[in-house]
């Protein structure tokens, strides 16, 4: 899987690109359809629907797959892998996320999904970027490369509807889809173009301030405040942030209290925590337990919730980077970087195993999480024959 020192662009690779370009429209035809189902994180009948539609373009654009399971999430989205035989020796899955952060609802409010700014086309609606178009993407590229006949390998589509919310269900079929595999590339959306070799690990600490429940007028001296203790902890909590070191420290979500008359009893925080390293991940844990509150009478609860590790370029994704470069020259690119990202991702799992992994194969353009979110109509077909030209070449097994 080495790549060679230079390679110019092949008569193959630009054919294939040319392909691409040709099914642009169908490529965001499905993109749309994907996103004018609108499938929250939250919204279990949603995402059961969203999935069913995902699956009928795949079949549509692939044939029925050669075999499927539908993994239930509970409370949380289904998980679906469709496994479609290749004619080469390698297996390769391809993984993505099809829920999204925006409620149910969003799309009503979005601005026309067709924009033009710059001199350059854009894509808009609620979870194009993150990440329905690499969803689409990774189905055309499997159409693609089979179209071009060359040998592909096998291919294991995941799809998986808790990733926004830290993949509790999903997360053991990631690992066992990833370890069958002989690599794994997750269509989540570049970094600019980049290839996101790099990822902050996760976690989602919850902490709980158990107090004194008392009368605010007539004995506020007999209550011990869990909401003025968990405010003294959220603040000691955010000087453990180290920007320099990569680690941040963000209270998203506060309740707590019963009534404005009343002392409160209990108060929850829950903070999202980002590190580059498994030592500041043990700095963060011990640095947490420190707090001291200063109220004895309030008891402070830390659920340590780490949901991802910190993800670097392995040793066994080094060789595969190189050789998604070599493709992208082939097919005309002037290069295809990489880059480090705060975010965590499924891709995170996948390189604490020792797998080989690159993440962010999919959409180009920005804006994940925000309002307005969008991708680059003319980067669809180049970022879907990048990942078909990629699968061409895995048609055997990873060496090294």
């Amino acid at each position: 899987m080495s790549a060679s020192p230079a390679s110019p662009a092949s008569p193959a690779a630009l054919e294939l690109t040319a392909r691409a370009q040709e099914f642009a429209p169908e490529i965001v035809t499905d993109i749309l359809t994907l996103v004018r189902h609108e499938t929250s994180s939250y919204d279990l009948s949603g995402l059961a629907a969203g999935l069913d539609l995902l699956r009928e373009v795949a079949v549509h654009r692939l044939g029925r797959p050669d075999h499927e399971q539908r993994h239930p999430g509970g409370e949380f989205g289904d998980t679906l892998t469709l496994t479609y035989t290749g004619t080469g020796t390698g297996h390769v899955a391809l993984v993505g996320h099809y829920d999204t952060v925006w409620p149910t609802g969003t799309l009503a409010g979005w601005e026309p999904p067709e924009v033009s700014e710059d001199g350059r086309d854009k894509l808009s609606g609620p979870g194009i970027f993150d990440m329905k178009t690499g969803l689409a993407q990774g189905i055309w590229a499997l159409k693609l490369a089979r179209e071009s006949g060359v040998r592909v390998p096998t291919v294991t589509f995941l799809f998986n509807g808790d990733e926004e919310i830290g993949s509790l269900s999903s997360r053991p079929v990631i690992e066992e889809v990833a370890q069958k595999a002989d690599v794994t590339l997750v269509l989540e959306p570049t970094a600019h173009g980049a290839v996101k070799t790099t990822r902050k690990g996760s976690g989602i600490f919850r902490v709980t301030a158990t107090g004194v429940e008392a009368h605010a007028g007539l004995a506020p001296q007999d209550g011990a405040s869990a909401i003025t203790a968990l405010s003294e902890f959220v603040v000691a909590a955010a000087a453990v942030a180290d920007p320099a070191r990569g680690t941040t420290v963000n209270t998203g979500l506060v309740k707590g209290g019963s009534g404005t008359n009343v002392v409160a009893g209990q108060a929850t925080a829950a903070i999202d925590i980002r590190v580059s390293s498994k030592a500041e991940q043990d700095r963060v844990d011990a640095e947490f337990d420190a707090i001291k509150v200063s109220d004895p009478r309030v008891r402070i609860d830390i659920d340590h919730a780490w949901n991802r590790p910190p993800m670097n370029l392995n040793a066994a994704s080094a060789p595969l980077l190189d050789l998604a470069r070599e493709v992208a020259r082939e097919q005309g690119r002037d290069g295809l970087p990489d880059a480090a990202v705060g975010g965590a991702s499924d891709a995170n799992f996948v390189a604490a195993l020792g797998l080989p992994v690159l993440c962010g194969m999919g959409a180009v353009g920005d804006g994940a999480h925000a309002q307005g979110e969008f991708v680059y109509l003319d980067t669809v077909p180049t970022q879907t024959a990048l990942v078909a030209g990629l699968l061409g070449r895995l048609a055997e097994p990873p060496k090294g």
